[in-house]
C-alpha cells in the first residue's frame, strides 16, 4: 500500500498577488535584506520610508515564554491607544481579528503572512524582522481594499 503525503498549505500564506499597498510594503521589507539573509533586521526599518502608508503601518514586538505580541508602534489610521498593549489585551475586532494567530504563524514560518477578513473587507500583511538572535518584531500594514 502506498501512502502519499500532501503538502499542507501554510496558515495565512500570502496569495500569489497582493493588493498594491501590501506589495509595496513587502517590496520595502525585501529591500532591507542584508546579503543572503531571509529576513531584515528590525533596526533597519525606517517608519518614514513609506510616508503615504505610515498611518496604516504598525510594529509588533515578539516575546516568548510566554508567547505574546505587543503593539510597539501604531499608525494614526488604526485603533487609538494600542501602543504598549499585547494582542491578548485588545478587543479582537477589525482590523485586528485573529492577530495573535497570524503573528504566531508569521513567527513559526519565519515568513510573510496575510489575513483577509472583517465585515468591512480588509487585508493585513505581517512581515517578520530579526533582532537579538531571533524574530523580535513584526512589521504590519492594513489595506482597506
Amino acid at each position: 500500500m502506498t501512502t502519499h503525503v500532501t503538502a499542507m498549505k501554510r496558515p495565512f500564506a500570502p496569495p500569489a498577488h497582493l493588493p498594491p499597498d501590501l506589495e509595496r510594503v513587502q517590496a520595502y521589507w525585501r529591500g532591507l535584506l542584508r546579503g543572503s539573509a531571509q529576513m531584515p533586521f528590525y533596526d533597519d526599518y525606517d517608519p518614514t520610508a513609506l510616508p503615504d502608508l505610515r498611518r496604516r503601518l504598525f510594529l509588533i514586538g515578539v516575546y516568548s515564554k510566554p508567547e505574546r505580541y505587543r503593539f510597539d508602534q501604531v499608525g494614526g489610521d488604526l485603533r487609538k491607544g494600542l501602543e504598549g498593549l499585547f494582542a491578548d489585551e485588545i478587543e479582537h475586532t477589525p482590523p485586528f481579528e485573529y492577530l495573535a494567530s497570524q503573528a504566531h504563524a508569521t513567527t513559526e514560518a519565519a515568513a510573510p503572512t496575510v489575513f483577509h477578513g472583517g465585515e468591512r473587507p480588509y487585508a493585513r500583511l505581517l512581515l517578520p524582522m530579526w533582532g537579538d538572535g531571533r524574530i523580535a518584531m513584526l512589521l504590519g500594514v492594513i489595506d482597506w481594499g
